[in-house]
């Protein structure tokens, strides 16, 4: 299909429009799971299509099409200009007075191994080999594996001569075990229901996220989480590692500082956020050892790329330095809309869309909290009385992405600076930047992982993307903890 997108597109596109744009997508995408040691039936799926942008006079008008022969496009070019005339006079900002993008060059996943040099029952065996090693005894009552590969390419196209290529192979393995002990039942698993080892690759991520060894390990804790004692309640040192670091970046900083959201765009859908316009540059956000960066070039990290959708060029930028907020995560049209209202906030590369039937948002792409300088057996020694929480399985935020509270699958309680009993349905809760602020520790490259999410959701109509976080391990002080049911 792209290879004669540019043709078509060229041949459709209408004369007397200030600008167009066209994005087409192709992505294949093959999901297999064995659970108790038996193949489920595989799920493949297979999305084309295009997206066309037209800015005519002082109106911007979108429309998709899956159909990408030159009538197909001419038909989608007719419909975004007739919405762009009927937004005429009705936007907050000046389309006309807009400078997209002129993305020139390419973009390809690092891939060692392309996940398409494995067969289908190569896989299924991998999977099965995973399942049964997780059913250590019989007090494993529910155990899974599965692997979820994608591969995305994209085409960008505008009326200046622009030519954006990207392609992108994704995995996501997963393991996980459920246990049940007199009466008791617990589950575990390898990466989060929110699926938080993903990354950009091929086969080798399998090997990264240690995925053929990873079964006993996944069902042991498990059962001990059956036999622990619940999580005490109470004000506490927190260390939480990387894998329950993504989670606390994504609700807490991510979706805060979109800029479409401090602009209102969520308010009726997913809420808005407590984060104002005239916080960036001197708001603190958090103590002095918080840097986070928005880095699209994170090795393997899942939201990697060199454009986004609206063909901004990505970089990495800081949005938070030494605890102080710099600057939002907003894309070209954002940055416009704000300039509208007297703040000139700067940009991101961070307008993405979920698929080819979608117009691109402002979106958090790979945003992380960078390392400090301190190991992870320093940081447990420093705390006298605290818990260490692995792994997200519930989270809970209000409207405005402020007041929070989140669970743990697994937890460990720290006492005089040595690691204690395991504790079951680990909690915290708190206040998004009072939360930041409490940072005391933050863990040193030896700590650091790359994980993610395959689904972030956003928009109205709804928008489903992957997101990448890195982190190291993190401790914070005088935390409200508490035990669930």
């Amino acid at each position: 299909m792209l290879d004669q997108l540019s043709t078509h597109a060229h041949q459709a596109a209408p004369a007397g429009i200030d600008h167009w744009a066209v994005r087409g997508v192709s992505e294949r995408s093959q999901r297999l799971l064995v659970r108790q040691d038996i193949a489920q039936s595989p799920a493949v799926a297979r999305d084309e299509g295009a997206m066309v942008t037209v800015i005519a006079g002082r109106g911007l008008g979108y429309a998709g099409t899956s159909d990408t022969s030159v009538a197909g496009l001419k038909a989608a070019f007719a419909r975004a200009r007739d919405l762009a005339q009927a937004t005429t006079g009705h936007t907050v900002f000046d389309p006309s007075q807009l400078r997209m993008p002129r993305p020139q060059g390419r973009y390809d996943s690092v891939v060692a191994q392309d996940s398409g040099q494995m067969s289908l029952a190569d896989k299924i065996d991998l999977l099965r080999a995973a399942s049964a090693a997780t059913r250590v005894d019989e007090r494993i009552v529910d155990w899974q594996a599965s692997l979820w590969t994608v591969q995305v390419d994209q085409l960008h196209l505008t009326s200046d001569g622009a030519h954006a290529e990207q392609h992108w192979q994704m995995l996501t393995p997963s393991i996980q075990a459920t246990a049940q002990f007199q009466g008791v039942t617990q589950t575990r698993s390898s990466a989060g229901q929110y699926n938080g080892f993903c990354q950009q690759g091929g086969l080798e991520v399998i090997d990264r996220s240690g995925f053929r060894t990873d079964g006993p390990r996944v069902a042991q804790q498990a059962i001990e989480l059956t036999l622990a004692p619940t999580c005490p309640s109470g004000p506490m040192d927190l260390v939480l590692m990387p894998d329950q670091m993504m989670l606390q970046i994504h609700e807490s900083i991510g979706h805060p500082l979109e800029l479409d959201r401090i602009l209102g765009d969520e308010r009726n859908f997913a809420g808005t956020s407590f984060v104002t316009l005239d916080m960036f540059g001197h708001y603190r956000y958090g103590s002095d050892l918080l840097n986070v960066s928005h880095d699209p070039h994170q090795a393997h990290e899942f939201a990697g790329f060199a454009f986004d959708d609206d063909g901004t060029g990505a970089q990495r930028q800081r949005i938070i330095e030494r605890g102080i907020l710099k600057q939002p995560l907003g894309g070209t049209i954002s940055q416009s809309r704000a300039r509208a209202l007297g703040f000139e906030l700067g940009g991101l590369a961070t307008t993405r869309a979920s698929s080819w039937n979608r117009a691109p948002i402002d979106r958090m792409s790979n945003l992380n909290v960078e390392p400090g300088d301190a190991s992870l057996a320093q940081i447990i020694a420093s705390v006298d009385q605290g818990v260490l929480m692995h792994t997200n399985c519930s989270w809970s935020i209000d409207d405005s992405r402020n007041k929070f509270q989140f669970g743990c699958e697994y937890g460990q309680m720290i006492r005089h600076g040595q690691l204690a009993e395991v504790v079951r349905n680990p909690n915290y809760r708190g206040v998004s930047a009072t939360f930041w602020r409490s940072l005391a520790m933050v863990g040193d490259a030896s700590t650091f992982q790359v994980m993610g999410t395959p689904f972030c959701g956003k928009g109205e109509p709804s928008q489903i993307i992957r997101v990448g976080h890195a982190a190291p391990v993190c401790k914070f002080t005088n935390v409200a903890v508490f035990g669930g049911a």
